[in-house]
Formats: C-alpha cells, structure tokens, sequence
C-alpha cells in the first residue's frame, strides 16, 4: 500500500442552528418616558424708586451750591444794611459784659432733694469698734476709700486696723463688702488718692509710718513705706497728701505732718522704699513774732501740727493748723534751717512765715478756698468755723456751728460760696454764703446715737456726691440737691465782694 499526497476541495456544512436562531434575534431598547422641563425666573415684577422731600416749585427762592452761582435777594440786603448799626453796637456791649462770668450750663436734672445713696460698712471694723478716721475719692469719682481707726482716748497704737476701698460703679457692688481690705499694724489715721492715678493710695499711721498701696495689685499691693528709721515720724500721722515737684518727673512724692512738729517729703525710690526727700520742722522759737505763742521754752520745742492745706493758686504756700489752736501760713521754698535737735538724714528747714489769731483749741481741719486767692477756712475743738484772708491776721467771720468739735471743713470743688462741716453732735453741715452768711442751710443727721462725723470730702469728678465717715464706722454717701452744686452768677465776683468788703 502506497499513500501521496493530493490536494481536494473543502467541504463545507451549513449550521441549521445558527440561520434558525439569527432568524428570531431582535433588536429592543427600554427607556423612562421624557420628562418635560421648563425655565423659569421669578422676580419683582415692577422697581419704583420713591422719595420723600419738600416740594420743588420753580418760582421758590432756595439756596442751593448746585444751582450755580448765589442768588441775590435785595430784601435781604436791605434788611441786613438798616439793622447793621444795630447789631454791631449790641455785639460790642456784650463783649465787655460780665454777666455770664463764671456761669457753666448743666444739662442734668434740677434736684432739690439731698439723699443717702449709700451706707458703707466693714464689718471686722465694726465688730472692734473701730472709727472712720478719713475719705478719699480716687481721680475717677467711682472709688471711695476710708481708714479705720480711733480718735478717742486710750493706746491703740499696737492694735491692726485697716484700709478699705468700695467701686460704686462696680457690677455686684455691696456696701457691706470693700472690694479692697488693706490690713496695716498700727491704727490708720489719714489717707489720700493720688490726683491723677486711680489705683495709687497714701495712708498714714498712728506709729508714725507712711505707706503707699496700688490696689490695682492683687498679690501685693504695698509698694512703699517709709518703716521707723531716724527721719521717721515719732508721733501720730495726722493727713498724708500727694506733693507735685515737676523737677522729679513721674516719681512718686508724699507729704506727711505729725503732732512731732515735722512736716516731711517722701519720694519713693526703686526698692519699695520711701526716702526722705525734704523736709521742715517747727519749734517754737521760729515762729514770727506776730503770735502770743510762749517761747520761753527749749529752742527745739515743736509745735504739733494737725492738718495742712496747700494754695490752689500757688502750690509754694501752705496753711497748717496746730494744736495749740493757732495757723501758720508757710512756705516750701524757705531756706532757714530750723533750729531742732532732731536727727534727719536731710537738713530740715524753718517754713513759717505768718502767724493768724488763735482759736480757742487744737485745729483739726484747714482748707484754701479754690476760687479765691486769699481765703481759707479752718475747724476745730471751738465748735466755730472761721473764714481767713491771707491779708490780715484776724479772721473776716467765724461762725459757731457746735457745741463740741468741728473736726472736718471742706470748700465746695464747684460753689466757690458753699462749704460743708463735719460735728461733733453727728451732723453734717452745709454752708451757702450767698444765702446766709450766719447760719447752715440744711443740717443732716447722719448718726442716731450722736456719734461724732470725723470727715468728709466733696467728688471732685461727680461733683454732686458727698462722703463722710463717722465714729459707728460707717461711710455715708450723699447725693446733693442742685442748688449746692450749680454755680449762680457772678458768684465768684460775690466771693471777691465779701473779701474785700470784709478786710476794709
């Protein structure tokens, strides 16, 4: 058997299948039906722009820069030529008029009420009986401080005291509750706020110390004090006040008195500190030759100063009142060394330069007028408030306004014919000298039980508010009427009348 190889034609078999299935394909689709859509806008269907305005008329004589040039209106030319004579003369007559001097408008309610806003109390204070020996307002108004302490007999010189500030504009304010409680060791005796910086606060103790607190301060608010050392205090420190020396820049400056016969400058130094800066001294022996005053004793016999008050119109002047009953009016730029015995790290100097009448006791309180020059008033165990020239020795008036003490008077920082006293017999009174030069014009009772009233002070910034402290150790605050606190006309031309009517 033998194979070869040849080539024959395919054979080729048609798919039944494949023509039966293709026969029934189909070509489908499936589709939602067509939704039918549209645009559209919505907005206001119609703008109308409307005005309100006077009617425009055509023949209406306006004048408006957008018209153009000023229109001219002869009328009024006419009108303005016959009165100019006029005017001119009545502009001139009330240029040199004096009529309004001194007069400012007040755009507050008239009040013709004098009410209590508030009683302050410190409740530790009041449980050992102590006394509210002094008030001060801080610069803003809103801060009133107070020291605790006491003026009757007994040795309290080892006993705490404190110092307490309330802000009456405080959110959550209680008047039984200071905001600021500085506890010292000795009694405190006098305060003072710094003029210009709210937080900063002076106070002055019966050990003779003189400490500076800035509330603002939480942790340690002391940052100054002058301790016990040679140029310190050996008596009571009866009024601390804040000494303006533009020389010093903005170093802190206190000036203190004391019944030790030492009236001394502070300056507070980097370390906590305060150093003597200057200082003066009264003895006896150098007080001038006007007063009746016995010098026949050591040449070092001091004269114990209560209170001073510094000139408004010249800050070199002071007034100091003294136990023995007399003022002295003196001077911070004396140069005579004062003859005293007592060591000080600074030479101390003579200031006295004038001695006034006695009063019949020890001077608590003495205040220069701040709208006159010359006039100063003073307060103490005579009951009598006197009211001195610097002109003349003797006083112009004095007025009996107790049967015990008068241990506070203040002129008013905006009436320059008002003043306030503080009594013995528990009253606060309030002076008008235009009124009646012979007797108060409202007398309030700010204790029940007669307690003394030991100070007061006027708000310098919120002029019709009132403070003054008592021997229940309370803080009143008064709000006055407007006619203690709203300056009339030509009041301070009056005050000038009455001096000089007075000294002639």
């Amino acid at each position: 058997m033998q194979f070869v190889d040849e080539t024959v034609e395919g054979v080729a078999v048609e798919s039944v299948w494949r023509k039966s299935q293709e026969s029934r394909c189909e070509s489908k689709s499936c589709q939602t039906q067509p939704i039918a859509t549209g645009e559209l806008s919505a907005q206001v269907g119609t703008v109308i722009e409307a005005g309100t305005q006077t009617e425009w008329k055509h023949d209406q004589r306006a004048l408006d820069i957008d018209l153009g040039p000023l229109l001219d209106y002869p009328d009024v030319g006419m009108f303005l030529k016959r009165v100019e004579e006029d005017m001119i003369r009545e502009l001139k007559k009330n240029w040199r008029s004096h009529a309004f001097d001194g007069y400012e408008v007040t755009w507050e309610e008239p009040n013709s009420q004098v009410s209590c806003l508030h009683s302050l109390q410190y409740l530790e204070a009041a449980a050992k009986h102590l006394e509210v020996t002094s008030v001060s307002w801080n610069s803003t108004g809103s801060v009133i401080g107070c020291s605790y302490g006491r003026l009757g007999d007994g040795d309290w010189s080892t006993e705490k005291s404190y110092v307490c500030t309330w802000n009456l504009d405080r959110r959550g304010f209680n008047p039984n509750h200071p905001d600021v409680v500085l506890e010292v060791s000795s009694s405190a005796m006098c305060l003072a706020f710094h003029p210009s910086r709210p937080s900063i606060i002076a106070g002055g103790l019966y050990n003779g110390e003189v400490l500076v607190w800035d509330t603002s301060r939480a942790d340690d608010p002391l940052i100054g004090r002058t301790g016990l050392s040679i140029d310190s205090h050996t008596d009571t420190v009866y009024q601390v006040s804040w000494f303006q020396d533009q020389s010093q820049g903005q170093r802190l400056q206190v000036l203190s008195i004391s019944t030790d016969g030492k009236i001394l400058v502070w300056q507070m130094e980097k370390d906590g500190q305060l150093v003597l800066f200057d200082g003066f001294a009264l003895v006896t022996q150098q007080i001038p030759s006007n007063t009746k005053i016995n010098k026949h004793g050591r040449g070092d016999t001091a004269v114990g100063v209560m209170c001073l008050s510094s000139s408004h119109f010249d800050p070199s002047l002071f007034i100091v009142g003294s136990e023995g009953g007399y003022l002295l009016k003196c001077s911070s730029t004396a140069q005579t060394v004062a003859l005293t015995n007592v060591a000080s790290s600074v030479p101390l100097k003579a200031p006295a330069q004038f001695t006034f009448s006695p009063q019949g006791g020890p001077v608590y309180s003495v205040d220069y007028s701040p709208f006159h020059r010359n006039l100063f008033l003073s307060a103490g165990t005579d009951g009598h408030a006197h009211l001195y020239s610097m002109l003349q020795s003797k006083p112009l008036s004095s007025l009996q306004l107790s049967q015990k003490y008068l241990f506070s008077i203040r002129w008013s920082p905006v009436r320059p014919l008002v003043f306030a006293a503080a009594s013995g017999e528990g009253h606060l009174l309030l002076f008008d000298l235009g009124k009646s030069s012979q007797k108060p014009s409202l007398v309030i009772k700010q204790t029940d039980n007669e307690k003394p009233v030991y100070c007061l002070e006027f708000n310098r910034a919120q002029t019709r508010v009132l403070a003054a402290g008592d021997g229940t150790g309370t803080v009143k605050i008064w709000q006055l009427s407007s006619d203690f606190t709203e300056q009339g006309v030509r009041e301070v031309n009056l005050l000038d009348d009455m001096a000089s009517n007075l000294i002639d």
